[in-house]
């Protein structure tokens, strides 16, 4: 690509398109991975791609140039360092970001482990909490309303690729979901839950994460079947949503491991 070929205005009308999906990709129906990391991720996992957009420096990286090379017939347009910033909102971007369509899952069906958040308002949070569920080999991910957007930049930055083996949901019915399924449902409370360790983990699972300031809604505290605290300290109030999610699931696969029991959750996508 040629310097004639560089985005420098921010006038530009792809520029602007760029812009708006970056700061609201919901309503665009697209998502923006931004980095080497990610943008590997997307075309690994077969993920379409409708535009690959790379900085006048990114140009100069050999691996911006491979991921490009291996993506020939996908629209590509080169910005401006300055304006690639701008789009990313990184200061010191890699220079490489791919515009892709988020998988959309098949109609719902719980049979094992699901993860269920409500009203999670930091994208970090999500980004984390999505990451510790691959992780732990879950797939399903409802979100409820309130939550950060899952497909948002900061969200996959977060999450560094987790996306691609969950099947994620967003502005779910958590209340409907929990009441119309079997599997043992379990709210993650502060305080006056049942200790962690001491509950049985190793049937399937659905995990209850709450927002970070007020927890849980009362409804779905009052719908779980099973509420869990971790132990603190005693000068502790309360853990990180993120880090109590990390804590849980991994407790639940510690379990599953000295009984030999998987963790159920289907196959991803």
């Amino acid at each position: 690509m040629n310097a004639n070929a560089v985005i420098a205005s921010r006038h530009n009308p792809r520029f602007k398109a760029l812009r708006k999906l970056a700061d609201d990709p919901a309503r665009e129906g697209l998502a923006l991975a931004d980095g080497i990391h990610l943008v590997a991720a997307c075309i690994e996992n077969g993920i379409p791609v409708k535009q690959m957009l790379v900085s006048e420096g990114g140009m100069r990286n050999s691996q911006v140039g491979g991921l490009l090379a291996k993506m020939p017939h996908v629209e590509c347009l080169c910005f401006s360092d300055a304006l690639f910033r701008e789009i990313t909102g990184v200061a010191a971007p890699t220079g490489i970001a791919a515009v892709f369509a988020p998988p959309r899952p098949g109609p719902l069906a719980m049979h094992g482990d699901a993860i269920l958040l409500d009203g999670i308002q930091d994208a970090g949070n999500v980004g984390t909490i999505l990451r510790s569920a691959a992780a732990a080999g879950i797939v399903d991910v409802l979100l409820g309303p309130g939550c950060a957007g899952a497909w948002s930049m900061k969200v996959l930055r977060a999450a560094q690729g987790a996306h691609f083996s969950l099947r994620i949901r967003e502005q779910a019915d958590l209340l409907s979901a929990v009441r119309d399924s079997s599997t043992l449902s379990v709210a993650t409370v502060a305080r006056d839950g049942t200790d962690l360790y001491q509950l049985d983990l190793s049937v399937p699972l659905l995990w209850l994460f709450g927002n970070e300031g007020a927890g849980l809604s009362p409804s779905l505290r009052a719908a779980a079947k099973a509420r869990a605290t971790i132990p603190l300290a005693a000068a502790t109030e309360s853990l990180n949503v993120a880090a109590t999610a990390a804590i849980c699931l991994f407790e639940a696969r510690r379990q599953r491991e000295q009984t030999k029991r998987p963790a159920p959750g289907g196959p991803s996508r």
